[in-house]
């Protein structure tokens, strides 16, 4: 990296620790959003996804979660030299996948309840940065068409009352910007007033120290682990924190694993 790159990255993460969030600009190429667009208009189609029937994830909201595991072109999103320098600057070095989905606001769309994304984690607030999230614009983003609702500061906050009513500013950006956070700062996806949908993917990080010592998903066989007690599978990862932290695709692990158990997400609850 040049001193101009690092020196631009420093001043993103320094606005990063002052106001909790950064907005980069003209981060995401033409021909990534396109082929990102592209991708997740197939996948709406064959995979047949439509919007959930909650409040947190949007009832006019689609939303397609490991997107991983579909290969390319997601695959150049984690690693993208415009975001991680800035992740690994809150988050030090080793960061990791936490998340990647992506979120398309319809037309019509509620505004969603204001939270920040490390609510569910029983840590005293503030403490140092453990999760780092952003939003790539695959469109423009807008006050009208769902911009992310944005409380600056509040990651030095508690964390927000569930529904609660915040004064909030809208992370207004063009299309192939990338808004970055701290996951404690408060925000929520803006009401779409517009008549187009709006467009994000939302690549999500976490510190790479929070993960057990051992892996034990790799050093474990499937089948060896479909032998133990229900309890000891919660024990070695295949269970599902508080409704929410360690899903795939709105599943836990166990159900994959055994085909049978039901989940419920902490927002359909």
């Amino acid at each position: 990296m040049d001193d101009a790159g690092a020196s631009a990255h420093g001043a993103h993460i320094e606005r990063l620790a002052r106001d909790g969030y950064t907005i980069v600009e003209g981060a995401i190429s033409p021909d990534l959003i396109d082929a990102l667009n592209d991708t997740l208009d197939r996948l709406e189609r064959d995979l047949a996804i439509g919007p959930s029937s909650n409040r947190f994830e949007g009832e006019h909201t689609v939303r397609i979660y490991n997107l991983l595991a579909h290969g390319a072109p997601f695959t150049a999103v984690p690693v993208h030299d415009a975001v991680l320098p800035i992740v690994e600057g809150v988050l030090g070095d080793g960061p990791l996948v936490s998340s990647l989905s992506s979120i398309a606001i319809d037309p019509g769309e509620t505004a969603q309840p204001i939270h920040s994304d490390d609510q569910v984690i029983p840590l005293e607030k503030p403490h140092r940065p453990i999760i780092c999230n952003s939003m790539w614009a695959l469109t423009d983003f807008t006050e009208a068409n769902g911009a992310t609702r944005l409380v600056p500061g509040s990651h030095r906050k508690p964390s927000p009352e569930y529904g609660g009513a915040y004064d909030t500013i809208a992370a207004e950006m063009p299309k192939g910007s990338v808004l970055i956070w701290d996951g404690a700062l408060w925000h929520g996806g803006g009401a779409n007033r517009s008549d187009r949908r709006r467009t994000g993917i939302a690549m999500n990080y976490c510190a790479g120290f929070i993960r057990q010592q051992e892996n034990q998903q790799l050093g474990l066989s499937p089948d060896l682990v479909r032998t133990f007690e229900p309890r000891l599978r919660e024990l070695v990862g295949y269970g599902v924190y508080r409704g929410l932290i360690g899903h795939i695709d709105k599943q836990s692990p166990d159900q994959l694993l055994t085909g049978r158990g039901e989940f419920r997400s902490i927002w359909d609850r």
